[in-house]
């Protein structure tokens, strides 16, 4: 007898029942035709029934037995309780039988009311439910007195095998694969294609196209059972454009308006035959001549600008794609910048939009009622105690008589936190006032002035309890708290919180755009604990090149960087994963070959933290350099056995400490550093203007350069690697001692330059400022300007000695090709122009090296900087800069404003395990020559590991 079956498709109880009662009746019917069956082929059965009457006959499937209360069970008059004795799941592939039973609630030992329970309606439900199957069935497969045996039976809805895009181009294709969130081998439900088609016409509405058509073609692959392949058809429409905006009702200036929708931009046109375009609402307004000439307009850039606009308007650098979303948020802030104004009961009446299909284009009409416009009136302070009410309103910065600003008087309130401060609210938060609350009451509005009262609960003073610390898996947890300023303990301050997501940023070991400070107060004990929590980033950095040169030999760079390092446990080897890391240290080494011609080793390493209680740092380096002539200009070739027989070597060490100072402030750092090299030539011209006593040139023999460099610095910038905000400021002095003074007799020596003298002079500055609002899902994306100007002069003690040919400046290019530092010159890039050795700024030939080095640079250089990507795997910005920049030989030919200027654009990709890369195109403006255009003026610079100055 088959299986009685109960089968739902969905929560439709009443049809179900119905369902049920015809399916009772056919099961009868279906039991008499086969009892007849039976009665009429009994001799037949009989016979084949016997052993070896039959030895073909296949075997026997036939009903022997009907269970009559399995057949009659759902028909009983009186409800009766079953226990679920067995299930089974059959229909099932990709899903585990027991997480299907779990998800229909019918468990072995579950007590089921038949008829009347709804088990198996509230099972059917669940599992249907989940959007994985295409069909849910349960049976009862066998009764044996109380105890039921369930099946239940799924089909399951076909899997993702493949999916396409069509109509449109490979790149859009590639980018609609991360926005549908599509993924192969899930199963294909109604509200994955809905969901995918949503993200599609987004996509495109975001593009300016918000007539996007998208249709499904869902086919089975015959390659994979049970899969089925998607193909996305994409009709995009022609894009909208924002043709004209027109304001109905309004006093303010119909730009200062446009100005402030900043994602609805009209589009740019150039036309003899203006057409008044309009939105429906009104006659487009139209600034005749006549009126023009009537109010003098002539005399003003904006009504000349206004009278020209139906004829020509120009729009190079915004885009004038329509996308509704942002079309409403630009109409928020139409009301916004009528609030700041003194309109605070401004609003839009009504708007429309008039599409011209043909075109692509849309017309708006905006219709606003500004109201009256406001001033603010007496401001009154209520509930301070901490701080009087002459300083609370010196802070505030509004007075009587001031245009009514919602915006700004809550931004000097504090109600909209900034991290800048300056505001009421800061000043509490900094003085431990964590519970402080303020807010702006108006108490009179008359006429056109609002009274205000500013009321404040300052509340108690809160303290630091619990301070911990997340997501540091290599960094030590010491490491980490050492940079902090919120110190159990200590007063809540709000400054404090912004200082330690500094220093946290400024280590380099953690992802700067997720340090997040999760600040829990409990006001029941006036306490406030705080959870760092931190995402490391890889620090290291590795340097890897090799080549090989005829002549030369193997060339090549190996260098490492550990900017997380650990040197106590070096000699531990359980610490070695793969390096022993995690005390903040810096060990950097490297090697660098150019066959016989060249080579260099340098070793340092950092201490940041010298002692562990004080950041006072220690610094030890040391370095080995040798440069060898092997080329032969009578071969026109290299000659490696020439190494030995002319070479210039330079050997040296540096011993630095330096010391966090607490005034002026905390940002200051101040430090030493002694240097020794020793300079060591054979037969190796440096500097074809150095000569001897006897007049020949200095090409053999030994100088000692011994030299102590005082640095002060302030850094107050917050990151790093992309700076947005804050400053920079060096100034240091490196100096010899006299040796010449001390004995004159030095003067007249044979070889003056073995006792290295001078004293140098350096300054540095550096603004980062922030530009703009920030965009982007993070709103981390904005533009930064940064300004900088450096100086820089060496001088000597006696003026019987030349200057000294060592620790000068040499000017122009990248350095990247000059990174050697031979004679120990500091490196003053300038894009856009060569290596430069004169002080007139219209002679610059093409060459790598200079033969005479400045004794006095100036540079200025102004960039804009936008970010691409600050992923901490790969921070990517683009720039354009403009720079100016020439050195000098002695005072008296100093100018500071004749100086070789250069404009152009370039990239910085900062990658973990690679340092920086950069390049730039730099078009040197004294370089430009009539009709070469930029042929000889344009240049490619390049930086690897390091951005020299």
């Amino acid at each position: 007898m088959p299986p009685l079956k109960q089968n739902c498709h969905g929560g439709n109880n009443s049809f179900g029942y119905v369902k049920k009662q015809i399916a009772i009746r056919m099961q009868k019917f279906f039991i008499a035709f086969v009892l007849a069956t039976i009665f009429c082929m009994g001799s037949y059965l009989t016979y084949a029934q016997v052993p070896g009457n039959n030895p073909a006959a296949p075997p026997d499937t036939s009903i022997t037995s009907i269970n009559a209360d399995l057949v009659n069970i759902f028909s009983q008059r009186v409800p009766q309780k079953y226990k679920v004795a067995g299930i089974k799941v059959t229909g099932n592939k990709y899903f585990d039988e027991a997480l299907l039973i779990s998800v229909s609630g019918i468990n072995i030992g579950d007590e089921i009311t038949i008829p009347g329970g709804d088990n198996f309606s509230k099972a059917i439900t669940k599992l249907w439910g989940q959007n994985y199957f295409s069909d849910v069935a349960i049976y009862i497969t066998k009764l044996e007195g109380t105890n039921i045996y369930l099946e239940i039976n799924v089909i399951e809805r076909p899997r993702l095998s493949k999916f396409f895009f069509k109509g449109v181009p490979k790149g859009q294709a590639d980018d609609l694969k991360d926005k549908t969130a599509l993924i192969v081998n899930r199963v294909i439900t109604e509200n994955m294609k809905r969901n995918a088609v949503d993200a599609i016409k987004k996509f495109y509405a975001d593009k300016g196209q918000p007539n996007t058509k998208v249709t499904i073609d869902q086919r089975k692959d015959s390659a994979l059972e049970n899969t089925a392949i998607l193909t996305f058809y994409i009709d995009k429409g022609k894009k909208l454009k924002t043709n004209d905006i027109n304001f109905i009702g309004n006093t303010v200036n119909d730009d200062d308006l446009k100005h402030q929708m900043k994602d609805t931009k009209e589009m740019t046109h150039l036309t003899l035959y203006p057409a008044p375009a309009s939105g429906g609402l009104a006659p487009a307004k139209v600034y005749t001549f006549k009126e023009y000439l009537h109010e003098k307009g002539y005399l003003t850039f904006t009504k000349t600008k206004r009278v020209l606009r139906p004829y020509v308007r120009l729009k190079f650098f915004t885009s004038a794609k329509f996308n509704a979303t942002k079309y409403e948020d630009d109409k928020n802030k139409l009301v916004d910048y009528y609030n700041s104004l003194g309109f605070r009961d401004a609003g839009i009446i009504t708007d429309s939009k008039r599409f011209d299909t043909a075109r692509g284009t849309v017309n708006i009409d905006i219709k606003v009622d500004e109201g009256h416009k406001y001033y603010f009136g007496n401001i009154t302070w209520r509930g301070n105690t901490k701080y009087s009410d002459s300083i609370l309103t010196l802070i505030l910065g509004i007075h009587k008589g001031d245009t009514y600003n919602s915006e700004l008087l809550n931004k000097k309130l504090g109600k909209n936190v900034s991290p800048e401060g300056g505001d009421i609210s800061g000043l509490y938060y900094d003085d431990g006032y964590l519970f402080f609350h303020i807010d702006p009451v108006e108490t009179a509005v008359y006429n056109d002035t609002i009274d205000f009262e500013i009321r404040i609960a300052e509340g108690s003073v809160a303290t630091w309890k619990n301070v911990k610390i997340t997501g540091n898996e290599k960094t030590k947890e010491y490491v980490i708290r050492r940079e902090l300023r919120t110190v159990p303990g200590d007063k809540f301050s709000r400054s404090q919180v912004i200082r330690s997501q500094r220093e946290l940023a400024q280590l380099g070991f953690f992802d700067q755009e997720k340090i997040e400070p999760n600040i829990v107060p409990n006001p029941e004990d006036g306490t406030v604990d705080i959870t760092w929590k931190l995402v490391e980033k890889s620090s290291d950095q590795l340097e890897l090149s090799a080549g090989f040169g005829g002549g030369i030999g193997l060339t090549g760079t190996l260098g490492v960087t550990f900017n997380n390092f650990s040197i106590k446990n070096i000699f531990h080897k359980s610490a070695w994963d793969p390096l022993p890391t995690g005390d903040g240290q810096k060990l950097s080494v490297r090697f660098q070959s150019n066959g016989s011609a060249y080579r260099s080793y340098n070793v340092s390493f950092t201490e940041p933290w010298l002692g562990g209680t004080k950041r006072n740092s220690l610094t030890l380096s040391v370095y080995d350099t040798k440069f060898s002539n092997t080329y032969n200009p009578l071969t026109l070739s290299y000659n490696s056995s020439a190494a030995d027989s002319s070479y210039f070597r330079t050997t040296g060490f540096a011993v630095g400490l330096g010391k966090q100072l607490k005034w002026p402030d905390d940002y200051f750092t101040l430090s030493f550093t002694f240097n020794y090299a020793l300079y060591t030539l054979k037969n190796y011209t440096i500097d074809q203007y150095l000569f001897l006593k006897d007049g020949t040139v200095f090409n053999n023999g030994h100088s000692n350069n011994i030299s102590v460099k005082v640095t002060l610095q302030r850094t107050s910038v917050d990151a790093p690697t992309f700076p947005r905000q804050g400053s920079n400021f060096l100034a240091s002095l490196q100096l010899t001692p006299p040796f010449s003074l001390i004995d004159p007799s030095l003067v007249n020596d044979a070889n003056p330059y073995k006792l290295v003298e001078y004293h140098k002079w350096r300054f540095t500055g550096e603004w980062y400022v922030p530009i703009g609002q920030a965009t982007g899902e993070d709103k981390n994306k904005q533009f930064v300007l940064k300004l900088s100007a450096k100086y820089g002069f060496i001088g000597r003690y006696n003026n019987k000695l030349d200057i000294s040919p060592f620790e000068r400046f040499q000017v122009g290019d990248a350095g990247l090709s000059n990174s050697f530092a031979l004679l120990g010159y500091d490196i003053i890039s300038q894009r856009g122009y060569p290596v430069y050795q004169t002080s007139d700024p219209r002679i610059n030939p093409d060459q790598t090296g200079a033969t005479q080095y400045f004794t006095i640079f100036n540079k200025y250089t102004m960039e804009l900087r936008y970010p691409l990507s600050l992923n901490p795997s790969s921070t990517i910005y683009a720039l354009g800069f403009f720079e100016a920049a020439n050195g000098w030989y002695s005072f008296q030919d100093y100018d500071p404003f004749r100086l070789r200027r250069s404009v152009g654009l370039g990239a910085r990709f900062f990658l973990p395990m690679f340092g920086l890369l950069g390049f730039d195109y730099g078009i040197g403006l004294d370089r430009l020559q009539p009709g070469q255009g930029l042929k000889n003026a344009g240049r490619f610079t390049f930086m690897l590991g390091y951005e020299p100055e």
